[in-house]
């Protein structure tokens, strides 16, 4: 095993060990080279306390309270890595359920061990001679990793109430590493949840990312919200535990609100953020606009309610913005109508229209997700792999006035307009043709068609165009009905 760490760590302990002072590589790194996996990080703990650290390692960034040196690995000029080295701890209460009143150093491996957070990141590995090493397990984590166990060290509601985000770390790395968690620990989680609400939005927002973007992201919402930690995080998506649903998702154990939604994370087919986000909450808005019961309950509008519903809470959470408004575009258009036989090429582009190229195969990942997660067979139906062939096929059709083949340059110079939102006016109306009929996006013909709009003024102008949208919101609310069987 030590053949797997970067000789620069090994130096490292090594110096420290030659200035007087034991050292021992801990935590998650160990963790993970006896799982055989790749460390992201490197933790080094010692007795040794930080100013001693900083005398030894000059080049080091010492910036907080709580011991820890940051190491700079150097290429030249360029640092290339870190490695964090900790004094020996041992904290004292939680007052906040966040950080310890203080830091008090410790004297022993065993006192900083004691206080992490559970067994399977409470190893330590020491460097003997000739590539040897001893693992230090004070707490049987080898066990629990042999045995796929998460496990709080020591008593499970002292680890929770010195940092209530614990209770989220141990749902994170069960679905990260497919590990159960121990009872007693399960149960500390369900008796301390309440204290979540001490924990930065930052913090839980980290957190719910990386179990969003585990393997096993639906066993997470799953466990997050039987212990009742969802309820401070997402409570918008437990408003559909009893909510059941309609014809359409009326499929055995999918029949409620809340289990398609975990469903339909369990079965997305993407890897990225947004879709299982977009996937997560799509159907979110259904409780807030079900009107009626039973097999013929409708959910008119409700992907508009939604969408308005996941920017608040992602929003909360602190998401970035780009996150933010990709997780709402996909949730506010997952519905978008498509029957082979009445929607045809100018339907697809109005689609592509609304959003944009570059986010239709996400669109259709979501509508995926949203299909098996009702308990659907068949993931692509022929309708929906057709909607693919047509997206390919109108791809290079004119979906924004920027693709039209004349612009307000043209106008001016041929028409002898003046610079003004005429222009702007009569490109409206080009490219609401155009979406109808790409045929028309031919210079000749679009100059023919705007001499004449030209003629009119400016109001009318703009009437055709919104008669133009009134005429395809129309249309989309037909679709809709059919699909929510509204008369």
């Amino acid at each position: 095993m030590q053949d797997k760490i970067p000789q620069y760590v090994i130096e490292v302990i090594l110096k420290l060990e030659a200035n007087g002072f034991e050292a021992f590589v801990v935590g998650g790194c160990v963790r993970d080279l006896l799982l055989g996996k790749e460390p992201k990080d490197w933790d080094v703990a010692t007795l040794a306390k930080p100013d001693e650290i900083v005398d030894i390692f000059p080049d080091s960034v010492y910036e907080n309270e709580f011991g820890t040196v940051g190491i700079k690995i150097k290429e030249g000029e360029e640092t290339i890595d870190m490695v964090e080295i900790t004094t020996y701890r041992i904290e004292s209460k939680y007052t906040d359920k966040r950080h310890p009143d203080e830091v008090k150093f410790a004297k022993t491996l065993e006192e900083d061990l004691s206080r992490r957070d559970f067994t399977i990141n409470s190893l330590a590995l020491k460097l003997q001679k000739k590539s040897e090493y001893a693992i230090v397990d004070l707490f049987s984590g080898q066990g629990d990793l042999k045995n796929k166990i998460i496990r709080a060290v020591g008593k499970a509601d002292d680890r929770f109430n010195e940092d209530a985000l614990r209770m989220m770390r141990a749902i994170r790395f069960a679905v990260q590493l497919n590990f159960s968690i121990e009872e007693k620990t399960l149960e500390a989680i369900r008796k301390n949840a309440k204290n979540l609400k001490y924990i930065s939005v930052e913090r839980i927002k980290d957190e719910l990312e990386k179990i969003i973007l585990s393997t096993a992201p639906a066993k997470g919402v799953e466990l997050l919200h039987e212990t009742g930690l969802l309820q401070y995080i997402i409570p918008e998506i437990e408003v559909g535990v009893d909510v059941t649903q309609s014809h359409h998702h009326y499929y055995g154990p999918y029949n409620t609100v809340y289990k398609h939604l975990v469903a339909s994370l369990e079965k997305c087919p993407s890897d990225k953020l947004e879709v299982r986000l977009a996937a997560l909450l799509h159907d979110v808005g259904k409780p807030k606009t079900k009107r009626g019961e039973g097999e013929n309950a409708t959910f008119y509008n409700h992907e508009y309610a939604g969408a308005k519903i996941a920017e608040r809470i992602l929003e909360r959470l602190k998401f970035s913005r780009k996150v933010i408004d990709r997780v709402v575009l996909l949730v506010k258009n997952h519905m978008f109508y498509y029957n082979v036989d009445e929607v045809g090429e100018a339907g697809v582009r109005r689609v592509v229209r609304k959003v944009g190229l570059e986010n239709i195969n996400d669109l259709i990942d979501v509508r995926i997700a949203d299909r098996l997660g009702s308990g659907v067979p068949k993931a692509v139906p022929y309708k929906l792999r057709h909607f693919k062939f047509m997206v390919e096929k109108v791809s290079s059709d004119a979906v924004s006035v920027k693709q039209l083949k004349i612009n307000g340059n043209d106008l001016m110079k041929e028409l002898k307009l003046a610079p003004g939102p005429k222009i702007g006016a009569i490109l409206d109306v080009l490219l609401s043709e155009v979406i109808e009929n790409s045929e028309l996006n031919e210079k000749e013909k679009l100059l023919e068609r705007a001499a004449e709009l030209e003629k009119r003024e400016i109001g009318e102008i703009r009437g055709i165009a919104k008669k133009k949208i009134k005429e395809e919101n129309e249309r989309e609310e037909e679709y809709m009905k059919k699909k929510y069987w509204v008369e």
